[in-house]
C-alpha cells in the first residue's frame, strides 16, 4: 500500500471500494480505450486501489517534498544551460568560426547532435502511439515521461540545424511565408526537408502529449489545495468534468492523434538520413541509410528512456507501477533494434566491398584504421558487442546494469553520428583537399548545454506535471482486478 496514501487530499477510506473514489480524471467503467486486460497485472505490482494508485502519482507533484537529489541534479542541469546560453550568445558575436569546421568538414558536432536527439526523440512517440495502436499494457507506466522526453530532445535537436545556418537570426526563410520580395525557399534542399520534418513531428508529438494530460490535469486541479494551482490546473484541463461525452471525444481524438503519429516516427528520420543518402559523398550515398536511421532512432531512443526510467523510480518509489517487468520489455526491444542495427553495419561493410567502387572501399578502411578509427570500433564495442548481454535475463532484471548499458547504448549511438558525419567528409575524392576535424571548446560547450537543458526541462516535468499516466494506471488497475476475481 502507498504511504502517501493518508497525505494526499481527495484520498478515499482505507478499504473503500475503487469505484468510490472516482473523480472526473477516472475513465468509464467498460470504454478503456486500449482493449482487453491480458496479463496487464504483471505490470501493476502492490495493493493499489482508484485513490490510492492516484495518490501515489499525484503526490509527487502535490504533496511530496522534492528529495536532494532534484534539486542537486536540477542545479547542475541548470548551470550547463547558462553554459549553453554562453555558447550561443557567443556564437551570435562571433560567428560560426569558433566551431572547429573546416573545408571539407563543413557538418561538424552541430549535425552530429541534431541527428543524435532526433533519435532519441523517438522513442517517446514509439511507446506511446504504436504500442497504444498495438494495445499493449506496458506502455502505460512509461508513455507519459517517454513523450515528454520526445518533446525535450526534438527542442534539443532543433537548435543545431538553427545555429549551424550561420546566419541563425534569418532562420525564418526557411518557411515558406508570403513575402513581398517573392523569394521561396529552396524545396530541393534537405535543410526544407528537415524544416518541415521536424516541426511537423514537434506539432504533432506536443499534441499527443497534451491531450493525454487533460484527465490527470483535471485530477490535480481538484486535489491542488492552493488557489493558484487550481486555477493553473483547472485552466490546462479545459474545463474536463469527466463526463461520457468528455470520454468518447477523449478517445476519439487521442487514437487519432496516435494514427497521425505513428507514420510521423518511420517518416521523420528517413528524411534525416535523406540529407545524407542524396548526396554523393563516399559512404552517404546509400539506400540502406532510412531504415538503419530509423532502427538507431528506436535504438537510442529506448536507452534514453532507460536511462531516465530506472533512477526515477528509485528515486521516487515508483517500483510498483514502473517494475522490472517494464525494464525488462524496454530491454527486449533496445536488443532487438541493437541486432537491425548491427545488420546495417554489417550490410553497409558487405556493400562497400561488393560494389567494387575504390572510393567506398577506401571509405570502409579510413573508417576502421584512418586516425578517427578508435571512434569506429568504439561505437561497434557499444552498440553490439556490448549489449548482447541482453540477451541474460540476469542481466536485463537487474536495474543497475541496464542503467550502464543504456548509458553505453547513448554513447554508441552518438559515435556513430560522429563516424558518419565527420570520418566520411574528412577524407572524400581528392586527397589534396582531406584536413582533420578538431571539435573546439564552443562545440563541446554547445553539446554539454543542450544536455543541460534535456535534463532541466526533465526535472520540471517531474515537480510540476504526473510523470506517470494516472488515468490510464486506474483503468489498468480495473482490468488487473477483473482478472484477479
Amino acid at each position: 500500500m502507498s504511504k502517501s496514501k493518508d497525505n494526499a487530499p481527495g484520498s478515499p477510506p482505507e478499504g473503500s471500494s475503487p469505484h468510490d473514489a472516482a473523480s472526473p480524471g477516472s475513465p468509464p467503467h467498460g470504454a478503456g480505450a486500449h482493449g482487453s486486460g491480458a496479463h496487464a497485472g504483471k505490470f501493476l505490482t502492490g495493493d493499489y486501489n482508484y485513490g490510492s494508485v492516484t495518490d501515489k502519482i499525484s503526490a509527487v507533484v502535490l504533496t511530496q517534498e522534492s528529495p536532494r537529489s532534484w534539486y542537486v541534479g536540477f542545479a547542475i542541469a541548470f548551470a550547463l544551460v547558462m553554459l549553453l546560453l554562453w555558447a550561443v550568445t557567443w556564437l551570435f558575436v562571433k560567428g560560426i568560426g569558433i566551431w572547429g569546421i573546416n573545408i571539407p568538414v563543413g557538418w561538424g558536432f552541430a549535425i552530429v547532435n541534431f541527428v543524435w536527439w532526433v533519435g532519441i526523440g523517438h522513442a517517446g512517440t514509439l511507446i506511446s502511439a504504436i504500442l497504444l495502436l498495438l494495445r499493449q499494457h506496458w506502455r502505460t507506466s512509461i508513455n507519459r515521461f517517454a513523450e515528454a522526453m520526445t518533446l525535450f530532445a526534438v527542442a534539443c535537436a532543433g537548435l543545431f540545424p538553427l545555429l549551424h545556418l550561420g546566419r541563425p537570426e534569418y532562420f525564418y526563410y526557411l518557411a515558406p511565408y508570403p513575402a513581398t520580395t517573392g523569394v521561396w525557399p529552396q524545396f530541393r534542399s534537405p535543410l526544407m526537408w528537415d524544416f518541415f520534418a521536424v516541426s511537423t513531428y514537434a506539432t504533432v508529438s506536443l499534441l499527443f502529449w497534451y491531450v493525454g494530460l487533460i484527465p490527470d490535469l483535471a485530477t490535480l486541479r481538484d486535489r491542488a489545495t492552493g488557489k493558484f494551482p487550481r486555477i493553473i490546473y483547472g485552466f490546462l484541463s479545459m474545463g474536463w468534468r469527466g463526463s461520457a461525452r468528455h470520454w468518447a471525444r477523449y478517445q476519439k481524438a487521442y487514437l487519432i492523434l496516435a494514427g497521425l503519429a505513428t507514420p510521423l516516427v518511420v517518416s521523420v528520420h528517413t528524411i534525416v538520413a535523406f540529407d545524407f543518402s542524396v548526396a554523393i559523398v563516399p559512404g552517404w550515398h546509400s539506400t540502406i541509410f532510412p531504415p538503419y536511421f530509423v532502427a538507431g532512432a528506436i535504438y537510442s531512443g529506448f536507452a534514453m528512456v532507460l536511462t531516465i526510467s530506472i533512477p526515477l523510480r528509485a528515486v521516487y518509489g515508483l517500483h510498483d507501477l514502473v517494475t522490472d517487468r517494464h525494464l525488462d520489455n524496454m530491454a527486449k526491444v533496445m536488443l532487438a533494434a541493437g541486432m537491425v542495427v548491427a545488420y546495417g553495419y554489417i550490410m553497409e561493410t558487405f556493400i562497400g566491398w561488393y560494389s567494387g567502387n575504390q572510393f567506398e572501399q577506401y571509405m570502409l578502411l579510413n573508417r576502421m584504421f584512418g586516425p578517427y578509427g578508435w571512434t569506429y570500433w568504439m561505437l561497434i564495442a557499444c552498440n553490439i558487442a556490448i549489449p548482447q548481454l541482453l540477451w541474460f535475463r540476469r542481466i536485463r532484471y537487474c536495474a543497475p546494469l541496464l542503467f550502464v548499458l543504456a548509458l553505453v547504448v547513448n554513447v554508441g549511438m552518438w559515435l556513430e553520428r560522429f563516424v558518419i558525419v565527420v570520418v566520411s567528409l574528412s577524407r572524400d575524392y581528392l586527397p589534396s583537399s582531406w584536413d582533420q576535424y578538431t571539435p573546439t571548446f564552443s562545440d563541446w560547450a554547445t553539446f554539454f548545454g543542450t544536455l543541460g537543458l534535456f535534463v532541466a526541462l526533465l526535472f520540471l516535468f517531474i515537480r510540476l506535471l504526473p510523470v506517470i499516466s494516472i488515468f490510464e494506471m486506474r483503468e489498468l488497475l480495473e482490468e488487473t482486478k477483473g482478472e484477479s476475481e
